[in-house]
């Protein structure tokens, strides 16, 4: 790759942990170029060895300085001299309006209380109207616009940790889509709309520390039963990670599951605190793992 040859024969370090980060130090000043596809963006605490970096890209490539990061890749970062606020305002606005949910009404929960969605639509121990179960058709026409629109919320979990759970859970039902799971995405949008604004505060205040927080939800998959478990990852006081995912296994016990579910974070942890030492994050603490369940502990 040119752009990679270009960096390294000029002194910066491609990283172990993420290969589209690149860094270079002098003592205690220090360059990130990050890359995207053909977007990158650079930060540092020098001026003159980023404008330094500069150069050396204009005289490899022909290359377009944005100036100061405002809005990347449909987010929109705002900052201050404490804090740094990321949130995906526009993005979730032409969602809204492309999917015709304008004039809608908000709901408060991404997901209704009690509504158990299979690849069969409705879970059938599920019984409503008066003891008949639901009919439940497959979406024809409207297979591609549940799809394209899963792949959307997806994009949104980047800032939206809320959604994280229900969009995971939607996004098991793209091969053959039934109108209740349409309905249910549909809803995550209405949910959305109630505060589009909402994103992630990242903050310099508080100790210089990893903090994980896991659960894990024992056969929880209708379909396959097996666990789901769920992380988020705090450094200081900011979320900077999180994810739910549905396991490959199937636990015998609830304490195996919430103990794999302590391993997957395990490996975020180690991966997080490699990243952060390329970064030169000084005087990080231990990194702490907080589970509900004694069992697993």
């Amino acid at each position: 790759m040119r752009l990679t040859e270009a960096l390294v024969t000029t002194g910066y370090v491609q990283s172990k942990f993420d290969y589209s980060l690149f860094t270079k130090r002098k003592g205690t000043k220090i360059v990130i170029m990050l890359i995207y596809v053909d977007d990158l963006m650079i930060t540092g605490n020098d001026a003159a060895m980023i404008e330094e970096l500069k150069k050396i890209l204009h005289a490899s490539f022909r290359m377009k300085d944005l100036g100061e990061l405002k809005y990347f890749l449909g987010f929109e970062i705002l900052r201050s001299r404490e804090e740094i606020l990321l949130n995906q305002m526009k993005y979730a606005l032409e969602l809204i309006e492309e999917i015709g949910l304008g004039g809608a009404k908000p709901v408060c929960t991404p997901m209704e209380q009690n509504i158990k969605l299979t690849t069969a639509g409705y879970d059938s121990s599920l019984i409503k109207n008066g003891g008949k179960k639901i009919d439940d058709e497959v979406l024809q026409g409207e297979k591609e616009i549940y799809q394209r629109l899963i792949g959307r919320l997806i994009y949104l979990t980047h800032t939206r940790s809320d959604i994280t759970f229900v969009v995971h859970h939607l996004s098991q039902f793209m091969q053959q889509p039934k109108r209740s799971h349409l309905e249910a995405a549909l809803r995550v949008v209405k949910y959305i709309k109630k505060n589009p604004s909402q994103g992630i505060l990242l903050s310099s205040a508080g100790q210089c520390q990893l903090s994980t927080f896991c659960d894990a939800d024992w056969a929880a998959c209708l379909m396959t039963r097996k666990l789901v478990t769920g992380f988020c990852v705090k450094l200081r006081n900011s979320l900077i990670s999180w994810k739910s995912k549905k396991q490959n296994i199937i636990a015998r016990s609830s304490a195996e599951a919430e103990y794999k579910g302590m391993a997957m974070v395990a490996a975020e942890i180690v991966w997080l605190k490699g990243l952060l030492v390329e970064l030169s994050v000084r005087d990080l603490q231990p990194a702490k793992l907080y589970c509900d369940s004694k069992a697993a502990l």
